[in-house]
């Protein structure tokens, strides 16, 4: 089943906690700003923020959900949807479609997902119950919060009625869509695609679940600074919402139509840890990048990646285990690779981070730049790469590995080429 047809980006959509579209977002990546604050509260009923262990999150801000995703979705929709509908429309105009013809659309598909879903959906319609009893309940609570969903809506949106395949699978969401998504063009199946991720999990059940699992920073005192992968103070990471969407397609219809060709899609690998619920395990992390080496044609020479956009979240035991896990692919035939981790300055959005962080990939090679690490003073003993740290490093790049590791032991990598 092996196809020859490649597979590029063309168009680029995010919603962050750094900017409610591409260019906000990045400039302030690469000016190391942080997108985290602390927090006064939630969108649903909850107890009072103060009994909460962690009280900052990575948040959207001034978003106009009238203006960027229309009355009548968010109506319909579950929150963590609205990023996702408007980092959709922004890609599809990035990559200058406004309409998609009758004939095409049927080659055209969706791969946009989350990791968590409709948390809040799910948290108003309990306190509904409670307060007025379940024929109270709204008709849209289950289609709205389903995790599919977002794919539906967007290909409703613009009709496209090709491959609805929206992947689940925790924090490695977003890169599994995006490299399922190229093979679904490489294989012949679309010509082109929408994929990412999109996530708005800074609510009761995210920030009250995630602490109990002790996998958050706690430091209240300091939000900004709590997202700091390998630096030997970290603590865990931060909890972020947002959207990162890509317009994918087949190499010779975006030449043929003219298109802005950001980078080639030229390698995906995937492995599972079977190891543990949430802790990492090298050997999978491993495996994985050797399998997207592999696919890219590149398993002789690793030393070609320039750049590694990594999952990096800010955890005492996985910022580590990466860095070595990396050292031992490609760093100790590759003496000045360059890693860094811009989780430092969004924060972690779960299903949508493998996405973003595909886009500061893609954009990376655009710009010949490496986004900065911030956040990082004091290196932790066993890493032994260069992070970025604090600057962003203009360097030469034409090969970018992203990685992604979830709860579960589901692994994603995807290597992108300048072209």
């Amino acid at each position: 089943m092996k196809s020859n047809r490649r597979v590029v980006v063309t168009g680029l959509g995010m919603v962050t906690p750094l900017g409610n579209d591409v260019p906000t977002t990045w400039a302030n990546i690469l000016a190391g700003k942080s997108g985290v604050e602390t927090i006064t509260g939630f969108d649903t009923p909850a107890p009072d923020i103060s009994e909460f262990k962690v009280r900052f999150a990575a948040r959207i801000k001034n978003f106009d959900v009238d203006a960027l995703v229309g009355k009548k979705d968010a109506k319909r929709v579950d929150p963590f949807c609205y990023y996702g509908i408007a980092a959709a429309n922004e890609a599809l105009r990035d990559a200058g479609i406004n309409k998609v013809s009758e004939e095409d659309s049927y080659r055209f598909g969706v791969a946009v997902s989350s990791g968590i879903g409709g948390i809040e959906t799910l948290e108003s319609t309990k306190a509904t119950i409670d307060a007025k009893g379940p024929s109270k309940i709204s008709p849209f609570c289950i289609p709205s919060s389903i995790i599919n969903i977002l794919s539906g809506v967007i290909s409703i949106n613009h009709g496209l009625r090709g491959p609805n395949v929206p992947i689940v699978t925790a924090c490695t969401t977003g890169t599994h869509n995006i490299g399922m998504a190229a093979r679904l063009i490489a294989y012949g199946d679309a010509d082109a695609m929408l994929a990412g991720g999109s996530e708005k999990a800074s609510n009761a059940i995210g920030i009250g679940g995630f602490a109990a699992a002790r996998a958050l920073s706690t430091r209240n005192d300091d939000p900004q600074g709590a997202s700091r992968p390998w630096d030997r103070d970290r603590d865990g990471f931060v909890l972020g919402d947002g959207s990162g969407v890509v317009v994918l397609e087949e190499y010779e219809r975006a030449k043929a139509r003219g298109a802005k060709i950001y980078a080639e899609v030229i390698g995906f690998g995937m492995s599972a840890d079977g190891y543990h619920m949430t802790m990492p395990y090298a050997p999978g992390q491993e495996r994985c990048i050797k399998n997207a080496l592999a696919d890219a044609g590149l398993d002789k020479n690793p030393d070609a990646i320039d750049y590694v956009n990594a999952h990096g979240t800010s955890t005492p035991l996985g910022d580590v285990q990466e860095s070595q896990v990396v050292e031992k692919t490609i760093g100790q035939y590759r003496k000045d690779l360059v890693m860094s981790s811009t989780k430092s300055m969004t924060g972690h959005l779960l299903g949508a981070a493998g996405a973003i962080e595909s886009i500061f990939s893609v954009l990376a090679i655009r710009d010949q730049v490496a986004p900065p690490t911030i956040n990082l003073q004091n290196l932790d003993d066993g890493c032994n790469l260069e992070y970025a740290a604090n600057v962003a490093k203009k360097m030469k790049i034409d090969y970018v590995l992203n990685n992604s590791f979830g709860f579960g032991g589901t692994n994603g990598s995807v290597i992108f080429k300048k072209i």
